[in-house]
């Protein structure tokens, strides 16, 4: 950071003066010989700022960055507005951590309240956190947060980002959930094997809105089913399909989680993310990590702190439910400003832009020879085709144009894709995919 001063020679012998030490060496007197280093570190000579420009831009010219991409399956290409990294970049953010002292850290508990009010107001809910890792980390922790008194069972739906499955049984496993995972059935969640899963034992049933092959849930009926055996009912909701779609409370949903990264994060080769979690008020005190609230101090001015404490696990470790201990506040600032840039109408435009392009996309891409859609239902922005073709030899031709195909659902031999269609995906672009997919069926 530009504002970082290391302490001087000077400032260490004062520090060293003070407990009446002579040297380092002195202070740490304590410590075996054996355990020392003697000698220097076998590491490279420093660098001059040139010299080191120079090298970390030959490392990034490994990269391969596509111009036009078509893959999403859990992290999506949109635009962010430059204001959004303008701010979010500040140091006044970017070095803020912990806010335990709150009357030195109002600045980032706003920040941290605007998102959790404007995570409520996307979902529907009465409450939300400061966020998690990550979208499956927050559906892992949501699950947990439903464990109750001989309710150690729960539903998943096979038609959820698989990742995400593989974490929610990474976590309960280690608690002592059990989770049922129901097939999918046409590329949606089954509900009649939902319902055959569900009984009076059940502590949650999670769906994913829009789903894994991008399709659009019956967002009512797992909540029905769940509630009916006595169970919580918890959304994982893209949060730009949230800005058209019927929110998770309409839906009658208990919990909404999900991942953060579409709210003006870029790809960033995989992180960092946030995992945005929001329940009702009778779950509020259940919600694992932080949590900012709105006050008033001595003065009766408004101000911030870091409220219903006495849930965490840094202040009754014992009881905790969750063993979460941070938040990514960096990134929850990020999405508190990209929503605030884009506002409800901007949302809605771009979400509305995605499902116009995506359905033009799969349109053209099913009258090509050998291609057809796998599945009729409503999807958002993302669709899975077949074709004879196998899927790596279709992506390799992409890559040679230019172009980040979709992802191969099941390996790169079957001819199964998942392509994902955003706002920044125009017209020209898609008619070249298709134009390319052509060639590939002709040879």
């Amino acid at each position: 950071m530009g504002s970082y001063v290391p302490s001087s020679v000077a400032e260490r012998k004062k520090m060293l003066d003070f407990i009446g030490k002579e040297n380092i060496e002195e202070l740490f007197a304590h410590i075996p010989d054996k355990a020392l280093l003697k000698g220097t570190l076998d590491i490279p000579e420093g660098r001059s700022e040139l010299e080191t420009r120079r090298f970390m831009e030959r490392l990034a010219g490994k990269n391969k960055i596509f111009p036009t991409i078509f893959r999403g399956a859990g992290a999506y290409n949109h635009y962010i507005p430059s204001i959004v990294k303008h701010i979010a970049s500040k140091e006044d953010y970017v070095t803020a951590y912990t806010p335990y002292q709150a009357e030195l850290n109002q600045g980032i508990l706003q920040g941290i309240f605007e998102y959790q009010t404007m995570i409520c107001e996307l979902t529907g809910m009465d409450a939300s956190n400061a966020s998690v890792y990550d979208g499956a980390v927050a559906a892992a922790e949501a699950i947990l947060m439903c464990r109750d008194k001989g309710r150690v069972r729960a539903i998943v739906s096979g038609a959820a980002d698989p990742q995400t499955v593989r974490v929610i049984k990474t976590y309960c496993e280690a608690s002592g959930m059990e989770i049922c995972v129901v097939p999918p059935k046409d590329g949606l969640t089954d509900m009649e094997a939902l319902a055959a899963a569900a009984d009076s034992g059940i502590a949650a049933v999670y769906i994913q809105q829009p789903n894994y092959f991008g399709l659009i849930e019956e967002s009512e009926g797992p909540g029905a089913i769940a509630h009916a055996a006595g169970g919580k009912y918890i959304m994982g909701c893209n949060p730009i399909a949230l800005a058209i779609l019927k929110t998770p409370a309409e839906s009658g949903a208990d919990i909404a989680v999900g991942e953060g990264q579409p709210l003006g994060m870029p790809l960033s080769f995989g992180g960092p993310y946030l995992g945005y979690m929001a329940c009702k008020a009778a779950l509020t005190r259940k919600l694992p990590g932080r949590i900012a609230g709105e006050t008033k101090d001595v003065n009766g001015k408004r101000a911030y702190v870091l409220t219903l404490q006495a849930r965490e696990q840094h202040i009754r470790r014992e009881k905790a439910g969750s063993s979460i201990c941070s938040n990514q506040a960096l990134c929850a600032l990020t999405a508190a400003v990209y929503m605030s840039a884009m506002g409800p109408e901007g949302m809605r435009a771009a979400a509305k832009q995605c499902m116009v392009k995506a359905r033009y996309a799969a349109e053209k891409l099913a009258r090509i020879p050998g291609h057809r859609l796998c599945f009729s239902s409503p999807f958002f922005h993302e669709f899975v085709t077949e074709s004879v073709t196998p899927a790596g030899q279709v992506l390799s031709k992409l890559e040679e144009k230019g172009i980040l195909g979709g992802y191969p659902l099941y390996g790169d031999e079957s001819g199964c894709i998942l392509w994902c269609v955003t706002e920044m995906n125009t017209g020209e672009e898609i008619d070249r995919l298709v134009q390319v997919l052509k060639e590939v069926a002709s040879e």
